[in-house]
C-alpha cells in the first residue's frame, strides 16, 4: 500500500506561509486575521477549530473564535464584515440549525469568505484545493482515468466536481445510497460522505487511487469512509487514517486567507 502522505506536504506548504505572512506584516503591514463562527457544541467541530488556531499561531495569523449564542451568529458574521482587521471568515460547519447554512455563509463578504462556500465565491474551497495538492504531490494524473466521486456535500463533493470540470475533468459523482460496486471500475476515487465503513475493499480495483476525505465520530475517534479492510491492501494508493487531506485542508485556508490579504489596496503611507 502506498500511502498519501499530506503532513509532510502540509509542513512545506507552512514554511512558505510563514514567509508570505512575514512579508505582509513587515513590508504592507498588515497582521492577517481569521475569524471563525461557531453555534454549535460539538466535539469534533471543537478539535478542528484547535487545530486551525494552532495552525494560524505558527505562521503567525491571529484566529479568533466567536461562539454565538442562539440565533446570533448572523449579527456576529455582519459585524466582522464590517471590521477592517479581520481579513478572513469563516462559519463552522455544521450550524446548531442547519436550515439557516445556506443564508448564513451567503451572508458572509465574499471578499473575506475564505471557506469559498457561498455562491459566486472569490476563493476555491478548502478541502477540494487540498486533494489537488496531495494528487499532485504525488504525481498523480488525472487526465485520461476514470474519477469517482462519493458524495456531493457542500464542502467537498459539489465544489471539487465543479472545480474538476471547469479545469475539463472528466467525474461521476455517487451519493451514499447509489450501487456504489460501480466504483470498481474506477481509477481515483475520492469519498467525502461521512459514513464509516462505506467503501469496502469489493469496490477498488488494483492499483486504484482512494481519497479518503470523509469525516465522522465514531466512539470519541474521527474517522473516514474507508473500511478497515481497505488498508490491509498492498495493490492501492490510500490517504491514511491521519495525516492524508486534513492537514492540507488547514493549510489551504490560510493560502485563501493569506490571498484576502494580497488582494487589499497597499498602503501608500
Amino acid at each position: 500500500m502506498r500511502e498519501l502522505n499530506g503532513s509532510e506536504l502540509a509542513s512545506f506548504i507552512k514554511e512558505r506561509q510563514a514567509k508570505q505572512v512575514r512579508a505582509l506584516r513587515q513590508a504592507r503591514h498588515i497582521q492577517p486575521r481569521l475569524a471563525i463562527v461557531t453555534d454549535a457544541q460539538n466535539p469534533v467541530i471543537e478539535t478542528y477549530m484547535r487545530l486551525k488556531q494552532r495552525y494560524g499561531a505558527d505562521i503567525l495569523i491571529d484566529v479568533e473564535i466567536h461562539r454565538a449564542a442562539s440565533g446570533q451568529a448572523l449579527n456576529i458574521i455582519k459585524e466582522l464584515n464590517i471590521r477592517q482587521d479581520v481579513q478572513g471568515i469563516i462559519v463552522q460547519l455544521p450550524v446548531d440549525n442547519p436550515e439557516q447554512t445556506d443564508e448564513l455563509l451567503e451572508s458572509v463578504d465574499k471578499k473575506k469568505d475564505v471557506d469559498g462556500l457561498c455562491r459566486n465565491a472569490i476563493f476555491d474551497a478548502a478541502t477540494p484545493i487540498a486533494i489537488n495538492w496531495l494528487l499532485a504531490g504525488y504525481g498523480i494524473e488525472l487526465k485520461g482515468k476514470k474519477i469517482a466521486i462519493v458524495g456531493r456535500g457542500r464542502l467537498v463533493g459539489a465544489p471539487l466536481e465543479r472545480m474538476w470540470q471547469k479545469s475539463g475533468i472528466d467525474t461521476t459523482v455517487f451519493e451514499k445510497g447509489d450501487d456504489l460496486s460501480e466504483l470498481i471500475n474506477y481509477d481515483v476515487i475520492v469519498s467525502a460522505t461521512g459514513v464509516p465503513g462505506l467503501i469496502t475493499s469489493q469496490m477498488i480495483k488494483p492499483k486504484a487511487v482512494v481519497i479518503d476525505a470523509g469525516t465522522a465520530s465514531e466512539n470519541g475517534r474521527i474517522v473516514g469512509d474507508t473500511a478497515e479492510e481497505v488498508r490491509q491492501r498492498n495493490d492501492i494508493t490510500i490517504t491514511p487514517k491521519k495525516g492524508g487531506v486534513g492537514p492540507l485542508t488547514v493549510a489551504a485556508l490560510f493560502d485563501n486567507v493569506i490571498n484576502a490579504c494580497l488582494k487589499l489596496p497597499v498602503k501608500t503611507n
